[in-house]
């Protein structure tokens, strides 16, 4: 009798269908943000904020920020609602399909293993959207899981957790996030009235992917998560709320030296979004329903492919490449009601249409020695087409306006190069040239829209904004210290910014009537916004027991508005600090108690593209204790704002000033496994 032999099997690590990194990503300015951090932070836009490039549109993070300020941009060249970077998840766009606005609350710092920083143009394998860079999230590998809980003042409650379980060949991670707030009220001191309400805030998230190893080193992962947000916009009568769903497919296979690497990867997403404005008595007092946004149905769909190949022997180095492709579709429109003149609203809205952009590129990186030399080309395709805005009187049901507008495509060739040379002593320089554009979003060519007494117009005849950019950088490696800096250049034409064409009480054409202490805005492709910056950063660990980090930002950004807004020439764009900076520390005092604290400074911003509204400079102190009750579990105390700073984010026509969050201590418990 013959009897079978046990074997030692290999175990199967499942991961997400992903490509390694690539090598050309050295070459260009990357931060990275790993889990250690990120485990530290309640939100995800938080976690960011501690990196200077990255510039939230308004001051206000996500706990009280209205879905349509959540845009993201790095450098602080010209925030912007929409956004002008790209945020991924495992390759899958996060940016609204409607807006280009994130929905941070969908992602839980929990769910991540960590997350890269690519400052400058996404041409490559990025492609539209990646006007200022990328943030591509990477979502948890193996087995284990976190949970945390916590609860705080303002009504504070969160639980986050993701755990993965594995079989074998399969894997299933599973996310959660449920979020509660009382909220605060922005509006302080005496100018503030009954009319002004708390920012309060519910969430809930969730995700869970699959993933398998198949025959042949194929990795196979699908994916599918939702989210809903209600909060309060700090004004009677003023809500928003925020829906989703997400779907995708991936599939990948690393490359090695006998064969190619390739991945493709398809998804879905849909979401919906209702916000409430109202206009502002004066004194404060009362709010009168100004719009009723009730729906804003959007779906986006796209794929995208690649096939790679490395080490292929070329000059004296070795080659590694990549070509590929992608699609992204959208369609979606506002359904609305407006026009209240006391007896409720006598008016309503829809508008939308569809936008799409097809790219190719291929890409490349030769190493040889303590040279890196990387560059890749995309062609895309753009187009806007279906738009249309349709009026109605609600009483007779007859349309006071019926527009339909032009279909609008275009090309776009975007590039970029850099080359990086390790020089010794673990000294290494770079440089880099790139291009790049973003295309007008469904939101900034179709929804008109209102805050407190300012409205601010669409425009279907937007075009695509374009990027050029120069940068070069120094970088120093010894032993426990990293130091980096970075000198830049950037110009963006064609910039969409919101500009001023008007000022209340008074009626205009198509907006209708603006109130006193109100503006009238449109979004318009107004002119060139030209920046040189700065960006330097140094990480230092003392010890096993002690770190500190600092990073600085400084960003000279000008408009010239050319012709079409010559008013905006020589001014600062909205939303854009000069000086941004953040220092940290991580001290480990004994074996169990561990404090961290994180200070930050921002430089005044302007609130308005005239420059007429200014936000002061400000300075915050976050701090946190960890007291490990054992492997795995730590419970914690956090304070943000530790000294009830007031930081000004927002400031209307009339001089009332709007705050951030003021001090809020919260604790929890943390377990990880």
């Amino acid at each position: 009798m013959i009897q079978d032999t046990p074997q030692d099997l290999p175990d199967i690590v499942v991961t997400a269908a992903r490509l390694p990194p690539a090598a050309a990503e050295a070459a260009f300015s990357v931060i990275r943000i790993g889990e250690e951090r990120l485990s530290r932070e309640t939100r995800l836009d938080e976690a960011l904020r501690s990196v200077p490039a990255v510039s939230l549109f308004r001051r206000t993070s996500s706990l009280a920020a209205n879905p349509t300020t959540q845009g993201i941009s790095l450098r602080a060249i010209a925030p912007s609602g929409a956004g002008r970077t790209l945020v991924t998840l495992d390759g899958v766009p996060l940016n609204d399909p409607f807006g280009g606005w994130v929905i941070w609350s969908q992602v839980p710092t929990e769910s991540l293993s960590g997350l890269d920083i690519i400052r400058g143009a996404g041409a490559g394998p990025y492609g539209a959207g990646a006007l200022t860079g990328v943030i591509a999230l990477r979502e948890r590998d193996g087995v284990g899981g976190a949970v945390e809980v916590s609860g705080g003042e303002y009504g504070g409650q969160r639980l986050g957790a993701a755990t993965t379980l594995s079989a074998g060949r399969f894997s299933l991670t599973g996310t959660l996030q449920r979020e509660i707030s009382d909220g605060y009220v922005p509006v302080r001191g005496p100018a503030a009235g009954s009319a002004d309400t708390p920012l309060d805030l519910q969430t809930l998230a969730g995700a869970i992917r699959a993933d398998a190893a198949l025959n042949g080193d194929i990795a196979l992962s699908l994916r599918a998560s939702a989210y809903e947000e209600d909060r309060g916009s700090g004004l009677a009568r003023a809500r928003s709320s925020a829906t989703g769903e997400s779907y995708a497919a991936t599939a990948s296979r690393a490359p090695a030296e006998d064969r190619l690497g390739w991945r493709a990867q398809v998804w879905r997403r849909t979401s919906d979004f209702s916000n409430t404005s109202a206009a502002v008595a004066a004194g404060r007092g009362s709010t009168t329903a100004a719009n009723d946004q009730f729906a804003t149905p959007a779906e986006g769909w796209g794929w995208n492919a690649a096939l790679r190949g490395t080490a292929v022997p070329l000059a004296g180095g070795q080659l590694e490449w990549e070509v590929g492709g992608d699609a992204r579709f959208a369609e979606g429109e506002t359904r609305e009601r407006f026009r209240n003149l006391g007896g409720g609203f006598t008016r309503s809205r829809v508008a939308g249409g569809e936008t799409s952009v097809v790219g190719a590129y291929g890409e490349a990186s030769w190493t040889a020695g303590p040279w890196l030399i990387a560059g890749g080309l995309r062609l895309d395709g753009w187009e806007n087409a279906g738009g249309r805005r349709i009026e109605r009187d609600l009483a007779t049901g007859l349309p006071t306006l019926n527009e339909t507008d032009p279909d609008r495509s275009g090309e776009v060739v975007s590039a970029r190069l850099a080359a990086r040379r390790d020089l010794g002593s673990g000294w290494a320089g770079r440089a880099a040239a790139y291009t790049g554009f973003r295309p007008a979003t469904l939101n900034e060519l179709h929804r008109p829209f209102r805050v407190g007494n300012d409205l601010t117009e669409a425009n279907a005849a937007l075009v695509p904004e374009r990027l050029q950019g120069l940068e070069s950088g120094l970088a120093w490696t010894g032993g426990a210290t990293e130091v980096q800096a970075t000198v830049f250049w950037n110009r963006i034409e064609e910039a969409i910014v919101n500009v001023t064409i008007g000022a209340g009480p008074g009626t205009f054409p198509r907006a209708g009537f603006v109130p006193a202490g109100g503006a009238l805005r449109q979004r318009q492709n107004a002119g060139t916004i030209e920046a040189v910056g700065i960006e330097a950063s140094i990480e230092h660990r003392i010890d096993d027991r002690l770190s500190l980090d600092g990073a600085v930002s400084m960003t000279d950004a000008e408009l010239d508005g050319g012709t079409a807004a010559p008013q905006l020439t020589g001014l600062r764009p909205a939303q854009a600090p000069v000086v941004s900076a953040s220092a940290g520390a991580v001290w480990r005092a004994t074996e169990r108690l561990t404090l961290v604290g994180r200070v930050r400074y921002e430089g005044d911003r302007f609130d308005d593209d005239l420059n007429s509204r200014t936000l002061d400079e400000a300075v915050t102190l976050d701090a946190r204790a960890e007291w490990t009750v054992r492997d795995g579990v730590i419970a914690f105390v956090a304070a943000d704002n530790l000294f009830d700073a007031e930081v000004e984010v927002s400031e209307t026509g009339d001089g009332v000033e709007g705050y951030g969050p003021p001090r809020m201590v919260r604790a929890g418990l943390s377990l990880r496994w």
